[in-house]
Protein backbone atom coordinates (compact mmCIF):
# COMPACT_ATOMS: atom_id res chain seq x y z
CA UNK A 1 0.00 0.00 0.00
CA UNK A 2 1.17 3.40 -1.14
CA UNK A 3 0.73 6.07 1.59
CA UNK A 4 0.43 9.93 -0.18
CA UNK A 5 0.24 13.06 2.35
CA UNK A 6 1.15 16.57 2.27
CA UNK A 7 3.11 17.64 4.91
CA UNK A 8 1.16 20.84 4.85
CA UNK A 9 -1.74 19.74 5.27
CA UNK A 10 -1.59 16.34 7.35
CA UNK A 11 -4.43 14.76 8.89
CA UNK A 12 -5.11 14.71 12.86
CA UNK A 13 -5.89 11.67 12.51
CA UNK A 14 -3.95 8.66 11.44
CA UNK A 15 -6.73 6.89 9.83
CA UNK A 16 -6.91 9.49 7.61
CA UNK A 17 -3.14 9.62 6.64
CA UNK A 18 -3.45 5.56 5.86
CA UNK A 19 -6.95 5.45 4.30
CA UNK A 20 -8.27 6.65 1.32
CA UNK A 21 -12.10 7.18 1.70
CA UNK A 22 -13.63 8.18 4.87
CA UNK A 23 -15.88 4.88 5.50
CA UNK A 24 -12.05 2.96 5.51
CA UNK A 25 -11.17 5.79 8.28
CA UNK A 26 -14.46 4.43 10.33
CA UNK A 27 -13.66 0.85 9.90
CA UNK A 28 -10.10 1.16 10.36
CA UNK A 29 -10.82 2.95 13.97
CA UNK A 30 -13.68 0.50 14.38
CA UNK A 31 -11.43 -2.27 14.55
CA UNK A 32 -8.80 -0.61 16.19
CA UNK A 33 -11.21 0.42 18.98
CA UNK A 34 -12.14 -3.58 19.36
CA UNK A 35 -8.45 -4.23 19.76
CA UNK A 36 -8.70 -1.83 22.44
CA UNK A 37 -11.77 -3.16 23.85
CA UNK A 38 -9.83 -6.74 23.99
CA UNK A 39 -6.65 -5.84 25.39
CA UNK A 40 -4.56 -5.36 22.15
CA UNK A 41 -5.40 -8.90 20.66
CA UNK A 42 -8.28 -10.72 18.73
CA UNK A 43 -8.57 -14.58 17.58
CA UNK A 44 -9.51 -15.45 14.19
CA UNK A 45 -13.07 -16.28 15.26
CA UNK A 46 -13.39 -13.12 16.98
CA UNK A 47 -12.04 -10.97 14.07
CA UNK A 48 -14.16 -13.43 11.90
CA UNK A 49 -17.52 -12.17 14.27
CA UNK A 50 -16.27 -8.60 14.06
CA UNK A 51 -16.51 -8.72 10.12
CA UNK A 52 -20.26 -10.30 9.99
CA UNK A 53 -20.79 -7.48 12.00
CA UNK A 54 -19.64 -4.82 9.84
CA UNK A 55 -21.16 -6.98 7.40
CA UNK A 56 -24.63 -6.96 8.83
CA UNK A 57 -24.63 -3.47 9.84
CA UNK A 58 -23.45 -1.68 13.10
CA UNK A 59 -24.94 1.55 14.81
CA UNK A 60 -22.02 4.24 15.81
CA UNK A 61 -22.14 7.60 16.86
CA UNK A 62 -20.44 10.13 14.63
CA UNK A 63 -19.53 13.55 15.89
CA UNK A 64 -20.76 16.10 13.40
CA UNK A 65 -18.89 19.22 13.08
CA UNK A 66 -21.22 22.02 11.95
CA UNK A 67 -18.93 25.20 12.64
CA UNK A 68 -18.49 26.43 15.70
CA UNK A 69 -21.38 23.52 16.81
CA UNK A 70 -20.50 19.61 17.01
CA UNK A 71 -23.17 17.46 17.83
CA UNK A 72 -23.79 13.55 17.92
CA UNK A 73 -25.67 11.58 15.18
CA UNK A 74 -26.11 7.80 15.13
CA UNK A 75 -25.13 6.15 11.76
CA UNK A 76 -25.51 2.61 10.29
CA UNK A 77 -22.11 1.58 8.77
CA UNK A 78 -22.07 -1.85 6.95
CA UNK A 79 -18.79 -2.75 5.04
CA UNK A 80 -18.70 -6.15 3.03
CA UNK A 81 -16.80 -8.69 5.19
CA UNK A 82 -14.37 -9.26 1.92
CA UNK A 83 -13.65 -5.61 1.18
CA UNK A 84 -12.98 -5.41 5.15
CA UNK A 85 -10.10 -8.39 4.60
CA UNK A 86 -8.99 -6.94 1.41
CA UNK A 87 -9.00 -3.36 2.06
CA UNK A 88 -8.73 -2.63 5.91
CA UNK A 89 -7.30 -5.92 7.34
CA UNK A 90 -4.77 -6.80 4.89
CA UNK A 91 -3.33 -3.03 4.15
CA UNK A 92 -2.81 -2.69 8.04
CA UNK A 93 -1.35 -6.18 8.04
CA UNK A 94 1.03 -5.25 5.45
CA UNK A 95 2.30 -1.78 7.18
CA UNK A 96 2.70 -3.40 10.43
CA UNK A 97 -0.37 -1.44 12.28
CA UNK A 98 -1.65 -5.10 13.26
CA UNK A 99 0.57 -8.39 13.11
CA UNK A 100 -0.64 -11.76 13.49
CA UNK A 101 0.96 -14.53 15.30
CA UNK A 102 1.02 -17.78 14.17
CA UNK A 103 1.56 -19.79 16.70
CA UNK A 104 -1.14 -18.35 18.84
CA UNK A 105 -3.19 -17.39 15.95
CA UNK A 106 -4.00 -14.04 16.91
CA UNK A 107 -4.23 -10.52 15.60
CA UNK A 108 -2.52 -7.98 17.74
CA UNK A 109 -1.72 -4.53 17.41
CA UNK A 110 1.85 -3.60 16.38
CA UNK A 111 4.03 -1.26 16.46
CA UNK A 112 5.95 -2.32 13.15
CA UNK A 113 4.32 0.67 11.41
CA UNK A 114 6.37 3.57 13.32
CA UNK A 115 9.58 1.58 13.20
CA UNK A 116 9.20 0.93 9.22
CA UNK A 117 8.50 4.91 9.33
CA UNK A 118 11.69 5.06 11.35
CA UNK A 119 14.05 2.87 8.72
CA UNK A 120 12.12 5.29 5.67
CA UNK A 121 13.54 8.34 7.59
CA UNK A 122 17.02 7.03 7.77
CA UNK A 123 17.08 5.68 4.20
CA UNK A 124 15.74 9.45 3.19
CA UNK A 125 18.87 10.61 5.28
CA UNK A 126 21.43 8.45 3.66
CA UNK A 127 20.27 9.17 0.39
CA UNK A 128 20.30 13.70 0.60
CA UNK A 129 23.96 12.38 2.43
CA UNK A 130 25.07 10.55 -0.76
CA UNK A 131 27.81 12.37 -2.64
CA UNK A 132 26.88 12.99 -6.36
Amino acid sequence: MVILFDQFHLPEDIFEVVFATEQQVIVGRLLVDEFKQNEGTLGKTEMSLFANRLHEGTVMDIIENLGPVKRLKKVKISYNKRQFYDRILTPMRSMGLIDYDMYKKKYLISDKFNNSLKKIGLMWISEINKSG
